[in-house]
């Protein structure tokens, strides 16, 4: 029998899935610190606490894979504790009791006492808003509500989020104060759905009032949008956008799909005529928006002529970014009591296809910056390049702004005037202009 590591227990935080769950492990870590608890973030640690996904199989899978490799670290002496937190635990706590015993306890979402009560912290409520940041010191994300009520026919989140829920933007505020002080210039507003918040709490759709006070935060340079829901989307919200710099002109917004017959059994509540006024709605407002979407192929029922007609509406639309995803058969959801009957090569024939065409966009469109400048942030040095971003483009997920590190300087974390010089499909290339 293996005697237990002598050394102070250090807490490992290892996150999975999306950015709300990276701002629910920055929680979690603020509240250990405060705590006076050793906690690092996916290094090594005696105490590991998996923040798991549980939103698609691909997510799911990984979930499972790493739950099982910290636990075989566990079997092997490698660490003392494994704990598991998040969507997948939130959804399949019986289920992973069951098959994997060997961690020392499931939590669920809304778990965060509980949490860190096993692992001998105190939650600590007049902490609010405060978080051990795991982003580039010049960004952080900012989860303006939990949860979400739309009924989509596909999306298992409502189970493991709960109903919607905003915060005040008083809290806000006051947790956006806090990270400029810290250095942050660039925050990422994130919900399951933007465009609900303030229903709950003021009786309206008061995204746009959220941001006319969040550009009065000093330090504050740049808010950009996610996670926008197309019906009933606030339009007030362009006009922020239009006469306020500090709001970049960018917006993700998750479509889903455009065939009408897809649409309804999805129940998104829209039409491709409506959808389609929307974002030309979007481009009149704000010509110089960027709009960011994601698809599903591959939906039960969808058709050869479905596809086709979302092919052709993405040629139509040219979407500045644009992500792809097959369907995921999630139980419990709605959709689950459809026939999956869209073959898994289909799927992935069909998700290609759609990428193909955003790609030929993407070079296209890439090819029209060169010669312009653009202010970009510098996220980090990787290799041979300095790494930024325009204002049109989101971490981890959008395009990149190259710099030569041995031709040029920048300073990470600083706005810089970039002249772009080449272009790929998703990648620039630039050189820092001086004033």
């Amino acid at each position: 029998m293996r005697t237990k590591s002598l050394k102070k227990n250090k807490i490992n935080v290892v996150t999975l899935g999306c950015s709300k769950n990276v701002y629910d492990s920055e929680v979690l870590m603020g509240q250990l610190r405060a705590s006076n608890k050793e906690v690092v973030h996916e290094e090594e640690g005696n105490v590991v606490v998996i923040n798991t996904c549980g939103f698609i199989a691909n997510a799911k899978e990984e979930s499972v894979n790493t739950i099982l490799e910290y636990v075989q670290k566990k079997e092997a002496g490698e660490v003392d504790k494994v704990f598991v937190t998040g969507c997948l635990s939130e959804r399949y706590k019986p289920d992973l009791q069951q098959e994997i015993p060997n961690v020392d306890e499931y939590f669920g979402t809304s778990d965060l006492p509980n949490l860190l009560k096993a692992l001998g912290a105190d939650y600590k409520h007049e902490l609010l808003g405060e978080r051990l940041t795991t982003t580039p010191k010049n960004y952080a994300y900012l989860k303006i509500a939990e949860g979400c009520d739309r009924p989509c026919s596909f999306c298992a989140i409502p189970l493991m989020r709960g109903k919607h829920k905003s915060k005040p933007i008083e809290e806000l505020v006051s947790e956006s104060e806090k990270l400029a002080a810290k250095g942050v210039k660039e925050l990422i507003l994130i919900a399951q759905d933007l465009t609900y918040y303030g229903l709950d709490l003021y009786k309206k759709r008061n995204l746009a009032e959220l941001l006319q006070e969040l550009v009065k935060v000093h330090g504050i340079e740049w808010i950009r949008l996610h996670y926008a829901f197309p019906t009933g989307f606030p339009m007030d919200v362009l006009d922020v956008m239009r006469n306020e710099p500090k709001i970049c002109n960018y917006i993700d917004i998750p479509l889903q799909h455009i065939a009408d017959p897809i649409l309804k059994s999805m129940r998104r509540g829209t039409t491709h005529a409506k959808t389609t006024k929307l974002l030309q709605d979007f481009r009149a407002a704000v010509p110089e928006m960027t709009i960011r979407t994601t698809l599903i192929v591959g939906y039960p029922g969808e058709t050869e002529e479905d596809f086709q007609t979302l092919k052709n509406w993405v040629k139509e639309m040219r979407f500045e970014r644009l992500g792809c995803f097959t369907y995921s058969h999630e139980e419990n959801t709605h959709a689950y009591s459809l026939e999956d009957d869209v073959p898994e090569e289909v799927k992935q024939e069909r998700a290609n296809e759609i990428m193909e065409i955003q790609s030929q966009i993407s070079w296209e469109l890439n090819q029209e910056k060169i010669g312009k400048t653009f202010r970009c942030i510098i996220d980090r040095k990787e290799g041979n390049y300095f790494v930024g971003r325009t204002e049109h483009d989101s971490p981890d997920v959008d395009n990149e702004v190259l710099i030569d590190a041995a031709k040029h300087y920048v300073k990470i974390g600083d706005f810089t005037q970039v002249e772009i010089t080449e272009a790929s499909d998703f990648d620039l290339y630039g050189v820092p202009v001086t004033a």
